[in-house]
């Protein structure tokens, strides 16, 4: 099974057809639950907002 990183990889090679170009996560490169303003899947997005890392988003609670 090839590691994480070099799914990334395969997956931001250029396409034969530029209908195959998916959106994938920077981290996980999950291709599902991408969040283009941020450029991770919401998994990745909900720990990194939880770990405080991204500026402005602060985790909702009541």
């Amino acid at each position: 099974m090839a590691t994480i990183s070099s799914m990334v990889k395969m997956r931001s090679k250029s396409q034969k057809y530029t209908t195959r170009l998916r959106n994938i996560c920077r981290l996980c490169g999950r291709p599902r639950g991408f969040m283009s303003d941020f450029g991770v899947c919401r998994i990745c997005f909900r720990n990194l907002a939880h770990k405080g890392e991204i500026p402005g988003i602060t985790k909702s609670s009541w």
